[in-house]
């Protein structure tokens, strides 16, 4: 019943807020609109340097009983009010915009308080002048962008405008500081972006990155790309590229080489062209590319390249191709295909460094830039591939060749399906999603103990092949033993639930079933005794980002500020951000991270 007052409550608020800007829509025709509200700007500088920064301070004056929606207000029914600084897009860059503390006020229309601003009010920006811009006067459009009610009804969203003019200095003029009591007297973090809290990364790399010139921005991404491999879903591009480059025949030095500089080029490819679409579209990194088809079409490309493990085909260049590149046999455009699939694994590992990078890519909104940067990052993430396809391959070049190197690949053949079905999983049922994987493993060591005919006559083959059969049956069977692990409390999250917090700070997990280090976070992160203790201080909430593209979810993103999966979100007693997590975070992290929240 209280679900339906709430719901029927909001659904009258909504009514009531549009009835409102219906009738209240006359009021612009005779300057009443225009009246609620006026801005002034202020700079901190009578001049500034190119290359260098400058704050700009906003003072919005309201007209008395009426208010405007703070940034963030408490209904989705509501306009949030929005700051923007335009002009030359080469002469300045918006760094930040800070807005004010909003205040939580009851009204007649609204049973719980809304956060709003009233009476006098001061926003803030920081602007970056880059290195290039030549000394001038430029006018900047400020503009403030809000809706406007008072205790009875809302006018119609609108903006008011301010124009100030931005003096470029030449570099023997004197900068002077100006307008300081008023940037002394009002509370904004306007700090630049090297001195933000390491909770905001974007923030961070992008300093980084402007900060440096383009070849060392280039070898900082590569690092990044590299550092990515530490995170929970490159974990399966390790047995997948063992299994593929491992079971390849007749493998040189310089063949397995060429093979695993076309499989990085792939990954980096299908990586880069992710990025650059969905740091563009704000879109969440890799959601494109994981829907239900795409993942069962990455399952039949693993299970196709098993079977060529089997001896079932080999891949193989067209014969002109393969005379022009002097007879080099096949295997090369399934390095390379593999690699444009395994960038798809690769796409949703989330971590701050991505969120920043993407952050940045989006800001530039240049798609040659943005698939640079990217092609680079993926390129950081594959090169440890490159060194792994070589020397897994070498396999082949050991002494005393004969049928042991095709009971490897029946091996390899099978790790290929058991990686199929693992990606495969979220499409699959969560009653037996769990048990798909064990049984599997248990059915393919047995096959190798007991069906595997080739190179019984080898003693020590045999003994490795019995050895590593057990270890994988044994690793199944303890998957299969049913776990006693509490879990954190989680309940499904809504915007209902949130607004009804009193005393208490929140969790809110965004997931997605695709999400490997999302998974992580649940069996490692979720399930530890002190975070469960700790966790039930707080209302905790799972919101689900599996859909990606859905208007829900893109309504949760953009709420939210979400750029990938898994974020977790710590909010206080009074409902304000207060740390964020991206990717994934051990138990001792984690409460680190959350033991000063109130």
């Amino acid at each position: 019943m209280n679900k339906f007052l709430k719901r029927y409550n909001t659904a009258v608020l909504a009514l009531f807020v549009f009835i409102s800007i219906g009738f209240n829509s006359a009021y612009s025709q005779f300057g009443l609109q225009n009246d609620v509200v006026k801005i002034k700007s202020y700079l901190s500088f009578d001049k500034v340097y190119a290359g260098g920064e400058v704050k700009l301070a906003v003072e919005a004056d309201i007209k008395d009983t009426w208010h405007i929606n703070s940034d963030k207000p408490k209904d989705d029914f509501l306009v949030p009010t929005v700051l923007k600084i335009s002009g030359d897009s080469n002469v300045v860059e918006v760094i930040k915009v800070a807005y004010p503390e909003a205040e939580d006020i009851k009204l007649d229309f609204s049973e719980t308080p809304l956060s709003v601003w009233q009476g006098k009010t001061f926003f803030g920006a920081l602007l970056e002048v880059p290195d290039n811009v030549q000394p001038g006067e430029y006018p900047l459009i400020v503009t403030l962008e809000y809706q406007a009610c008072d205790n009875q009804s809302c006018l119609a969203p609108t903006s008011v405008t301010d124009t100030i003019v931005l003096v470029v200095a030449d570099k023997q003029d004197v900068v002077n500081e100006t307008n300081r009591e008023i940037f002394d007297n009002i509370k904004l973090d306007l700090t630049p972006i090297s001195g933000v809290s390491s909770n905001d990364p974007s923030d961070s790399i992008t300093d980084i990155l402007e900060s440096q010139g383009i070849l060392l921005g280039i070898l900082f991404v590569f690092l990044g790309g590299l550092a990515l491999n530490l995170t929970p879903c490159v974990y399966p591009l390790i047995p997948i590229t063992i299994g593929y480059f491992g079971g390849q025949s007749e493998g040189s030095t310089k063949r397995l080489a060429a093979m695993g500089v076309l499989f990085v080029v792939g990954l980096a490819v299908t990586y880069s062209i992710i990025g650059v679409v969905t740091s563009l579209t704000g879109s969440m990194l890799g959601s494109l590319l994981q829907s239900p088809v795409i993942i069962a079409f990455v399952a039949l490309i693993l299970v196709g390249l098993s079977l060529s493990m089997f001896g079932v085909y080999e891949f193989k260049l067209p014969d002109k191709l393969v005379a022009k590149a002097g007879g080099a046999k096949g295997g090369y455009f399934g390095a390379f295909f593999m690699g444009l699939t395994m960038g798809i694994v690769a796409a949703p590992c989330i971590g701050p460094f991505v969120i920043g990078l993407v952050t940045y890519v989006a800001a530039k909104q240049d798609a040659l830039f943005g698939f640079i940067m990217f092609f680079v990052l993926a390129l950081g993430l594959g090169t440890p591939y490159l060194f792994l396809a070589i020397f897994s391959g070498k396999i082949k070049n050991l002494p005393r060749a004969g049928e042991w190197m095709q009971a490897v690949e029946h091996i390899f053949g099978l790790i290929l399906i058991g990686m199929a079905l693992y990606f495969l999983l979220p499409l699959l049922p969560d009653d037996i999603s769990g048990y798909v994987l064990p049984v599997y493993m248990i059915l393919a060591g047995i096959y190798i103990l007991f069906f595997e005919k080739k190179a019984r006559n080898i003693k020590t083959f045999q003994i490795v092949k019995t050895v590593f059969s057990v270890i994988i049956i044994g690793i199944a069977v303890y998957a299969l033993i049913p776990s006693n692990k509490e879990e954190v409390d989680w309940k499904p999250y809504s915007d209902d639930a949130i607004t009804t917090i009193e005393g208490r700070g929140v969790i809110i997990d965004f997931y997605a079933d695709w999400c490997i280090p999302c998974k992580e976070l649940d069996a490692i992160t979720f399930s530890d005794p002190k975070v469960v203790a700790v966790s039930k201080e707080f209302e905790t909430y799972k919101a689900d980002m599996t859909e990606s593209l859905s208007p829900e979810v893109s309504k949760l993103r953009e709420k939210y500020n979400i750029v990938g999966v898994p974020t977790v979100l710590i909010l206080n007693s009074k409902g304000e951000e207060e740390e964020r997590i991206t990717g994934f975070v051990g138990p001792e992290e984690f409460l680190e991270i959350i033991k000063n929240v109130d």
